[in-house]
């Protein structure tokens, strides 16, 4: 049996789900291939290119700005799972000027999106408003400086369903930034220079990727029973409306890349970071190797 690191790179469903489905279903052992599941939220870049990796968002700026070659295999969704939520005095994205916002630092794919949807509510991000810099983990401490006053509103990603924590605490759902930005953001991605795209092992990764994509489509009831284990605040009507608004119509059934999102999402990403060179999705993102998986 072939075996193969795969690191995620953020906490909550966005990045573990599909992973996590493929593991308990025995996906990958049926494949041919032991995945290690490593938590890679703090190994550094040169530490991940041993292995795969579910952070699209990391790997695609670390080949933005660094040039390493990292190509994606398999997309699950192009829609970012980060939310702003506001405190009980700001209702809109608008109400952010002046005020302070808890945030990822720029130099993350996840802060670098909310600047992105931060200029599309015209705001500047440097001067409108305070961007208060918080290290990416669980976002527990985020609500509790949100609840006291510390901070105005919250940048916060999937560990937490921002309805739920907006009707339970008073806040507001700001805005999602899927609703403003398309851009591969997990699935499977290597370093060519390290690990081989035709590496019997990522071969086989893919193709249990790809199983638990088309399950988690194809069976909404088992799709809710396993977003039920990371949403542990929610009832089983809220997680079922987080999968009718954030999973069903937005994860892929297939690995597949939408090759024209995915090159505006590149656009967007490279005109914040100040990069000149823009790769063309289809040299990122090689998700043709989903489809010649699934014939080995």
């Amino acid at each position: 049996m072939h075996t193969l690191d795969l690191t995620y790179v953020g906490h909550g469903l966005h990045e573990e789900l599909v992973a996590y489905v493929a593991d308990q279903e025995g996906f990958p052992e049926q494949e041919g291939v032991h995945l290690a599941v490593r938590d890679g939220v703090s190994w550094d870049d040169e530490r991940l290119r041993r292995g795969a990796t579910i952070g699209l968002g990391r790997s695609v700026f670390a080949r933005l700005t660094d040039g390493v070659e990292w190509t994606a295999l398999s997309v699950s969704t192009h829609r970012p799972l980060f939310w702003f939520v506001g405190g009980p005095h700001v209702g809109a994205m608008e109400d952010l000027r002046g005020r302070r916002l808890l945030v990822h630092a720029p130099h993350t794919a996840p802060g670098c999106f909310a600047r992105i949807v931060l200029r599309r509510h015209g705001l500047d991000p440097d001067h409108d408003l305070e961007c208060v810099v918080r290290p990416p983990g669980d976002y527990a401490m985020d609500l509790r400086r949100l609840r006291a006053g510390e901070v105005d509103a919250a940048y916060l990603g999937s560990t937490l369903d921002p309805a739920q924590v907006a009707a339970e605490e008073g806040f507001h759902e700001l805005a999602w930034v899927g609703d403003h930005l398309a851009v591969p953001t997990v699935g499977l991605a290597v370093d060519p220079a390290v690990v081989s795209l035709d590496d019997p092992a990522v071969a086989a990764a893919v193709r249990a990727q790809r199983r638990a994509l088309a399950l988690l489509a194809a069976d909404p009831e088992t799709a809710v029973a396993y977003l039920q284990r990371f949403l542990g605040r929610d009832t089983p009507d809220e997680v079922r409306r987080y999968h009718d608004r954030f999973v069903a119509p937005w994860f892929t059934s297939d690995g597949q890349v939408d090759l024209a999102a995915a090159d505006e999402g590149l656009a967007a990403v490279a005109d914040e970071l100040g990069v000149a060179h823009v790769p063309r999705a289809a040299d990122v993102y090689r998700t043709e190797h989903v489809a010649r998986s699934a014939r080995l």
